[in-house]
């Protein structure tokens, strides 16, 4: 039974041994009876009822039900179960929150097709490579936004990502605004270890609306305990670009000089690391080795998942002992 039912498995499996001794019973005294049934089936039947051959030859639906609900009891007895073995990981995620600079100068073409693009992609690829850890996405120009506080739902964040265009908030670098915003969406998280990935390509640019600057941001984070890593994503020197001014008006501008002593302290304070991608395999690398740096301890548990199958059996069982009551004292009743 088990070589027909690889996927089944019974509980009680010498059950089924006795499924041939007792088929092999009833039918002894099924046929054994049948002599002195059958004057008293044909006085019931064969006089009352036209087309009485086919009712003689039908009366043995009657056992036949009787024999498949034992058999399907028997079974249920035995109690099938269906196992699959499955794998299930299980560990502690990172609070992770990806800080991405939106701004104009991100539409840089030094990078094939353009800065934000390419970071949009090489970010979406280090969110698919990290499927337990709690993800935020954090953007900032002239101003911070939360695109997504931290979630596991991977698809989601996606769909944030791919989303992402310079333009969506008022225009300039504000570094400062940007990791205190991401820090503020790490104090919801519960892991203990928590750490942000800052990217931009440009330096500071205080504005009237600053509220905060990137020295008190660092120092929030350092106080939090999160690990900040820096990315500067621009080839060297000034690169032209042509971006949507706040009116909807195309002005030149040019791609400011990265303020990597600001990134370089930010990440070393903070006990991270600062990098500097000049193109896109350069920034690939780069999310390699900060997923290289802090692996999420995962350990694979593996356990069978039971089903059991044995109602089944007892609802077919029970529809066939219906079956045979209702045909018995209706179509096969017998009369004195």
């Amino acid at each position: 039974m088990q070589d027909l039912f690889p996927h089944i498995h019974f509980v009680n499996y010498w059950i089924l041994a006795l499924i041939p001794v007792i088929i092999l019973m009833m039918c002894w005294w099924y046929f054994k009876k049948i002599p002195q049934q059958t004057a008293s089936f044909h006085i019931s039947t064969v006089y009352i009822f036209t087309g009485s051959s086919l009712k003689t030859k039908l009366r043995h639906l009657l056992f036949i039900f009787r024999l498949l609900s034992v058999v399907f009891l028997l079974i249920a007895m035995s109690r099938p179960q269906k196992r699959n073995d499955e794998q299930l990981k299980q560990g502690e995620g990172i609070d992770i929150v990806l800080c991405m600079d939106v701004s104009g100068s991100m539409l840089s073409e030094d990078f094939e097709p353009n800065r934000l693009e390419v970071a949009k992609e090489v970010g979406a690829e280090f969110i698919r490579s990290r499927p337990i850890d709690p993800i935020g996405l954090v953007i900032f120009s002239g101003e911070s936004f939360t695109m997504s506080p931290l979630t596991t739902d991977k698809n989601t964040l996606l769909t944030q990502v791919s989303s992402l265009q310079s333009g969506m908030l008022q225009d300039g670098t504000l570094i400062g605004e940007g990791l205190a915003t991401s820090v503020a969406r790490l104090e919801s998280g519960n892991s203990r270890s928590k750490m942000i990935i800052l990217l931009t390509d440009g330096k500071e640019q205080p504005t009237e609306n600053r509220v905060i600057d990137p020295l008190m941001a660092l120092d929030i984070a350092k106080s939090k305990g999160i690990k900040v890593y820096t990315i500067g994503m621009a080839q060297e020197g000034f690169t032209a670009v042509e971006e949507k001014g706040l009116a909807g008006t195309i002005s030149p501008s040019a791609t400011p000089l990265l303020d990597e002593e600001l990134l370089k302290r930010i990440s070393e304070e903070t006990g991270g690391q600062y990098f500097r991608a000049r193109d896109k395999n350069g920034l690939k690398e780069i999310y390699t080795q900060i997923d290289q740096m802090e692996k999420t301890k995962v350990e694979n548990i593996s356990f069978k998942r039971v089903e059991e199958k044995f109602p089944v059996f007892i609802l077919a069982a029970l529809i066939l002992l219906f079956a045979e009551l209702v045909l018995r004292y209706t179509l096969f009743r017998k009369f004195p």
